[in-house]
This record gives C-alpha cells, sequence and structure tokens, in this order.
C-alpha cells in the first residue's frame, strides 16, 4: 500500500523532465522578450505541447513564478559555489555579471511578474532575502580578505545593480551593462598604501587660465 502511495505521490521521471525543459525554454523566450515571449513559443521551444505546459503551469503568472523563484534558487546556489574561488573580490564580480542575465528574464516578463508580485508579498520576501545573503556572503568575503572597501552594503550593491540595467533600454544593453559592473566593481577595491599615498601627494596642476 505504501509502494502505491509513493508511486501516486512522486512525479514521473518523464514529467519532471518535462517541467524542466520548460522552465528553461521559458527564461530563453522571456530574455528575448518582445512577441516571441508567449506561451506557445514556450511550449514551442521546449518541445512540448501547450497542453502540457498548462497541466505543469496553469495559469501565466504561475509559470512566470516558477521561472523567477527558480533564477533566485540558482543565483543562490552559484553564491555558495563561489564561496570557495581564490579571488573573492573576482567572485563577486562574477555572481553580479549573473544577475545581469536574470534581470534580462525579468523585463521579459516585467508586466505580467508585476501582477504576480502585487499578488503575493512572500514572492517579494522570498527574492529579496535570498539575493541578499547570496550577496552579503560574497561581500563579507572580499572585505575580510581586505580587497573590498567596507562601507557597502549588500543592498548597496542590489540598487546599483538594478539601477545599471533598468537605465539601458536598447538593444545589446547587457553588454553595456557588464561594462559598467566591471568598473563599479574595480572602483570598489580597496587601493593599496603605496598608490594611495602617491595619488594623495601628486601635486595637482594650476587652473591655466585663457586668453580673452
Amino acid at each position: 500500500m505504501d509502494d502505491q502511495t509513493d508511486q501516486i505521490r512522486k512525479p514521473r521521471a518523464d514529467a519532471v523532465r518535462n517541467r524542466e525543459r520548460v522552465l528553461e525554454a521559458a527564461k530563453v523566450v522571456f530574455n528575448a522578450g518582445g512577441r516571441e515571449a508567449s506561451l506557445e513559443a514556450v511550449a514551442k521551444r521546449a518541445g512540448v505541447g501547450i497542453g502540457t505546459l498548462y497541466r505543469h503551469f496553469p495559469t501565466r503568472e504561475d509559470l512566470f513564478e516558477a521561472v523567477y523563484r527558480r533564477e533566485v534558487e540558482q543565483l543562490s546556489e552559484l553564491a555558495e559555489q563561489l564561496k570557495n574561488a581564490k579571488d573573492p573580490v573576482d567572485a563577486l564580480r562574477r555572481w553580479l555579471r549573473s544577475n545581469v542575465e536574470f534581470v534580462a528574464t525579468k523585463k521579459g516578463m516585467s508586466a505580467a511578474l508585476a501582477l504576480t508580485f502585487q499578488s503575493s508579498s512572500e514572492l517579494a520576501a522570498f527574492s529579496m532575502d535570498r539575493l541578499t545573503r547570496a550577496i552579503g556572503s560574497l561581500l563579507d568575503r572580499a572585505v575580510a580578505a581586505g580587497q573590498m572597501r567596507g562601507d557597502v552594503s549588500p543592498e548597496d550593491l542590489l540598487r546599483a545593480l538594478v539601477g545599471m540595467c533598468y537605465m539601458h533600454d536598447q538593444p545589446g544593453w547587457q553588454s553595456s551593462v557588464l561594462r559598467m559592473l566591471d568598473v563599479f566593481v574595480d572602483g570598489l577595491r580597496v587601493q593599496p598604501a603605496g598608490k594611495a599615498k602617491a595619488r594623495a601627494a601628486k601635486p595637482t596642476k594650476p587652473a591655466v587660465k585663457r586668453k580673452r
């Protein structure tokens, strides 16, 4: 009896695979955005029928929330993996760069995801908690190593990242944001004492008066 109950409760392996294929396809389609960001396009890319998609995700909002939660979980897992990286600043940089793809996916489903957030304060709390803890662990490690300034909070970094991503809406915006992220992270590095003294001691050039 228990064996039969377990078989009923456990989803079949092919059902689990189909669900993962749908979520991965949805990420790609939503990332691209535009007219292709439809459930039909997701089903086609996943190689499943639209009925299979709806069996796993009865509403559009269900799919959006599942994709979003999956992305947040993957970013949390990535932070755990990067905690053992040799260079803590590079680990933080790699995590921030991975977030650009996450924001691109959010942009592709922004309108519907906004409705989902309105009806689910738990989803907002879940994502904020996971992302703050993930980036906080990497930031703490870089600060403890003396490689990054300690007057920046995890929330500061997340706000800066989101601001960069949403300021750019033109095609190719991701490349621009990735360049800006590199500049931003490098600006937060702790400068060696020798360089800081040399910069402070360097005389400033007198202002050149323009002839009238």
